[in-house]
């Protein structure tokens, strides 16, 4: 996390300082990612840099933060469409809404994939705090629906939430693996994939999600 000192700093110069640093971490691998250039390009001494972040490794998982706050930001501010109240319905327009926000920020989703899905050192780190962060605001999303009646409350919120993160990380890989997409070259190609290949996955996904898959 960063140091006090970098939030002492004006509010414009501190998010110059991260906006160039996204640009370097969407635009390189993390072995690529230079502290020169971007001390260089946001005008600061490098000595200045050691001073907000211990390394970039530091960095970058700060980064992966604000992403991921900036993503719920997103959806909580998105207007739902009308008649959409149940859980389920709550939870594909979620969906949905990531892929707004790949259009809003496509330098954070590059950047995100690349630490998903490229040559990370601290990739399970990486990837530990992703799924918990993810997980915190499900279980609280599992709560709230708990608490209106449209979920069966003798569920663990706990265990659920663990349940559609995994679903949400896993669904992902499938669909690459499905589509034979590369990670690595989205968002750019996210837009490009046909609805009406992916539409039967997801259908059949909360289909099971929502009916299980006992017989009826």
């Amino acid at each position: 996390m960063p140091t006090q000192t970098f939030f002492n700093l004006p509010e414009h110069k501190r998010q110059a300082i991260i906006d160039i640093a996204i640009e370097e971490f969407a635009e390189h691998d993390y072995k690529g990612v230079s502290i020169s250039r971007i001390v260089e390009r946001a005008g600061i001494a490098k000595g200045s840099f050691y001073q907000y972040f211990q390394d970039k490794k530091d960095l970058h998982l700060y980064l992966l933060q604000v992403a991921g706050e900036k993503k719920l930001e997103l959806i909580s501010t998105l207007q739902r469409p009308p008649g959409q109240g149940s859980f389920f319905d709550t939870y594909r327009w979620m969906m949905s809404a990531g892929i707004q926000f790949e259009a809003a920020h496509p330098e954070l989703s590059r950047m995100a994939y690349r630490a998903l899905y490229g040559d990370l050192p601290h990739r399970d780190e990486t990837y530990a705090r992703m799924k918990q962060q993810a997980h915190e605001y499900m279980q609280a999303t599992i709560r709230q629906a708990i608490e209106r009646g449209d979920l069966d409350p003798k569920i663990d919120p706990d265990m659920a939430a663990f349940v559609f993160t995994v679903i949400s990380t896993e669904m992902g890989n499938h669909l690459f693996r499905r589509l034979g997409i590369n990670p690595l070259e989205l968002p750019e190609k996210r837009f490009k994939w046909n609805l009406e290949e992916i539409q039967p996955a997801f259908d059949q996904l909360f289909y099971i999600l929502e009916k299980g898959m006992g017989p009826k």
